[in-house]
């Protein structure tokens, strides 16, 4: 079984190395939940604001959040898809563990029959 994604391998490792950062995750999940400006979010963090906007450049060249302006301010948006599309390359990924799994479980127990 060969892995395929409707992903090209930058777009890959663009997803999974935002994602690596503890910060970067904690911003998807509150963008999830609720869109908030860059200030919003920059409040929940013992970091400058500058850092904080480098965190969501990163997660917004990952396509993991857009921002859209509304007058002085940047609001931050989860884009779902591109989570949903991480997801479904994970999953492929556990179905070939799991084929994998599987295959060696029918030769020790044909080893065994």
């Amino acid at each position: 079984m060969v892995v395929r994604t409707e992903l090209d391998e930058a777009e890959v490792d663009a997803i999974f190395q935002a994602l690596s950062d503890a910060t970067r995750r904690d911003i998807v999940t509150r963008v999830i939940v609720r869109a908030q400006s860059v200030s919003e979010v920059a409040e929940h963090y013992e970091m400058s604001f500058a850092a904080v906007q480098k965190h969501v450049a990163v997660l917004e060249r990952a396509a993991l959040v857009a921002k859209e302006r509304r007058g002085r301010e940047q609001i931050v948006h989860a884009r779902p898809q591109a989570i949903a599309r991480a997801r479904r390359l994970l999953d492929d990924y556990e179905q070939l563990w799991h084929g994998r799994i599987d295959r060696m479980q029918r030769i020790l127990d044909e080893g065994n029959a």
